[in-house]
């Protein structure tokens, strides 16, 4: 039982810093393109000296706030990212103290971004703290037996189903079931007991393929996989089922490593298409939910007609006559 409890602690705390990580990124990327955009304005909100130097200096440091976000979003589990945001921070804070000691006209703005500054800054320093907690925990104990690779991305996700461990953990191990719930999954071919062939849809509709081996098979409780060969996208991972807490069925827990093709860039345009495998696990429990739940996926009438009228949506184009 204390096993368990600090499993799920250490789970709740990845997912705590996955998504400091990725609104710290996707915040010093929207800082960054606008300190490229439109650097005087920025300059004016701040209270800093708008001038041709200062100009020049608000582009230098959008560029660095671009690249320590896109950093992040690749690498979230990289400590280098986050205390490079820190180091900025601590140029930010310099340049602001000089434009306090320089004129009182804007003090009232400077204090303020200044004390934004100390926020983020505070947020900076957790979340690298954070990052270095989980290296050492993986230092520690890999229950899968293998080493992350640079550039590895790390999902974890969760979801209760209102069926026993057995029958969800059943449905799962036929993995010609899989495609049913994974919408981007294309087809799953059982080679073996402990070999399949995956056919995915990556982003831009590219179709992706790799072959996967099941490395741990505990009936009722446990699969865990790893993506052999040269596959199009690096992948492993494990999926838990566990009785739910007063008997609500089956708690399943989906920890997902993959190396995303594309690098950074990738990662974010993959994000914005919905396509990142983050989002992919999150939204394929829900429709596994909903399969062992009421028997089929329930579809929206904007997913069924994508790009055309539909009941919910009629055609406000057409001509209407009485």
């Amino acid at each position: 039982m204390e096993v368990a409890s600090r499993s799920t602690a250490s789970r709740a705390e990845a997912g705590k810093a996955d998504r400091l990580a990725n609104a710290l990124g996707w915040f010093s990327i929207g800082l960054g393109l606008a300190q490229i955009a439109a650097p005087r304005s920025v300059a004016r909100l701040i209270g800093v000296k708008d001038d041709d130097k200062t100009t020049t200096l608000m582009r230098t440091i959008g560029v660095r706030e671009l690249a320590s976000g896109i950093g992040i979003l690749n690498q979230p589990r990289a400590p280098g990212w986050a205390w490079s945001r820190v180091a900025g921070d601590v140029m930010d804070l310099a340049l602001l103290g000089s434009a306090l000691n320089a004129s009182d006209e804007n003090r009232g703005r400077t204090v303020a971004a200044s004390a934004a500054v100390l926020g983020v800054t505070a947020l900076d320093v957790l979340y690298g703290q954070q990052v270095k907690r989980r290296q050492s925990e993986e230092a520690m104990a890999d229950e899968r037996g293998t080493t992350a690779k640079d550039g590895d991305r790390e999902v974890t996700r969760v979801i209760t189903i209102n069926r026993p461990p057995d029958e969800v953990y059943g449905f799962w191990r036929r993995l010609d079931n899989l495609p049913r719930f994974m919408r981007h999954l294309e087809s799953v071919e059982v080679i073996d007991q402990q070999r399949s062939h995956w056919r995915a849809k990556g982003p831009a509709d590219k179709t992706v393929e790799w072959d996967a081996v099941i490395t741990q098979d505990r009936p009722n409780e446990l699969i865990a996989w790893q993506a052999e060969g040269n596959a199009d996208v690096y992948n492993e991972g494990t999926v838990r089922f566990r009785p739910a807490p007063g008997g609500r069925g089956t708690e399943v827990v989906v920890d997902l490593r993959y190396d995303p093709p594309g690098g950074a860039a990738g990662v974010a345009v993959a994000k914005l298409l919905h396509r990142e495998p983050g989002q992919q696990v999150y939204d394929d429990l829900r429709r596994l939910k909903q399969v062992l739940e009421i028997g089929e996926v329930v579809v929206s009438d904007a997913t069924a007609y994508p790009g055309t009228p539909h009941p919910a949506q009629p055609d406000v184009r057409a001509e209407v006559t009485v």
